[in-house]
């Protein structure tokens, strides 16, 4: 296990600054996903400190040693590529084998330790298959595997799930957290999946435009998002635009359709009369139910209703904002579009998210 450290990182495409003033810890034994959109630097982040390009600006440190001009087969890193880049002319024995190899491992030491790999990954027994005889899930394992085998102090994961199946995703997030859990390994995973990243993380790093906006555990990132970015793409959210009547400390009285309602201010810095936003997860709105004493609604019509199994995902016009809602089918009722509804949902599910 190691500590990875990340000092104001910089790294520039001519004009384009691909990575811009990057500060993050990685803690021992810990996964860490980075995730953002296409282009955010997530992918650029992680080949900094794999040590296929160099940062123009700033520091890079693994238990405490500066990698900057460390080559990368010095580096003690075990990377998994979204493409699994296994040697077709090889075998699986072969594949992992490589590594050892490299480092002059003895034959009794590359057997045995192949030989543990392929266990942990469950896979034993097909060391004589070639890539092409394999499923996409079993690449992907022992892609897992040769990265693993050489003992590294970090593993490095791009996307490497975004080839697989819907099904065959979700099962190998297990796979891949009981694995890491089971090595102890320090890991950092780069994924534009939301849904992946807060299912595999200890904590997650969101990035935009270079830089990081927040960094914490899915429940801190889902439940408590710093800025606008990370509200709208982490999950999906209504954003409603509320009127601040007054401040008191942490909290903000808003109006909100004639009603007073008080939400977390967070990090937002905003005063009385300011134009607000607020965000409400589409899952924390009932539909017609009793919303408790400190419950409130708002009076919409159903525009579309989509029967996803046992979801049903609604869009709602309520005054002049569109909602989206997310109710459990507990029942066979559905509410059909045109239908007039009340929204009902707590204060406490809705957060201050900045300036109009």
């Amino acid at each position: 296990m190691a500590e990875v450290r990340l000092e104001h990182l910089v790294k520039r495409f001519e004009s384009l600054t691909a990575v811009d003033d990057v500060s993050l810890t990685i803690r021992s034994g810990e996964f860490l996903s980075l995730v953002g959109p296409s282009g955010c630097g997530k992918t650029t982040t992680l080949n900094l400190i794999a040590g296929f390009i160099a940062p123009d600006a700033g520091d890079i440190f693994v238990e405490g040693e500066r990698l900057n001009e460390v080559p990368i087969y010095k580096r003690k890193m075990g990377m998994v590529f979204q493409s699994y880049a296994l040697f077709p002319h090889m075998t699986v024995f072969d594949n992992i084998a490589f590594g050892l190899r490299m480092q002059k491992a003895t034959d009794a030491v590359v057997h045995r330790e192949i030989g543990r790999a392929l266990e942990l990954v469950r896979l034993p027994g097909v060391e004589q298959r070639y890539p092409r005889q394999l499923s996409g899930g079993q690449q992907q394992r022992i892609a897992l595997a040769r990265a693993l085998v050489i003992n590294p102090r970090v593993l490095l994961l791009d996307e490497p799930l975004s080839n697989l199946d819907a099904k065959l995703r979700k099962e190998m997030r297990i796979e891949l957290r009981d694995i890491q859990k089971a090595v102890g390994i320090t890991a950092i995973f780069v994924t534009h999946d939301q849904e992946e990243a807060l299912s595999l993380s200890d904590r997650l790093a969101v990035m935009h435009q270079g830089r990081i906006e927040q960094v914490g555990t899915p429940i801190e990132i889902y439940e408590m998002p710093r800025t606008e970015f990370v509200n709208t793409f982490i999950g999906e959210t209504n954003l409603l635009t509320v009127r601040v009547l007054e401040v008191r400390g942490e909290e903000a009285q808003v109006d909100l359709g004639g009603q007073r309602m008080p939400v977390r201010r967070g990090d937002a810095v905003v005063a009385a009369g300011d134009q607000v936003k607020i965000s409400i997860r589409p899952e924390k709105i009932s539909i017609n139910s009793s919303a408790g004493s400190s419950g409130l609604w708002l009076a919409a019509t159903v525009e579309h209703a989509v029967f996803v199994g046992n979801m049903t995902y609604y869009r709602m016009k309520a005054g002049g904002e569109t909602l989206a809602v997310l109710c459990q089918n507990l029942d066979a009722r559905t509410f059909p579009p045109g239908e007039q509804v009340r929204l009902g949902f707590q204060a406490d599910v809705c957060r201050l998210v900045g300036r109009t």
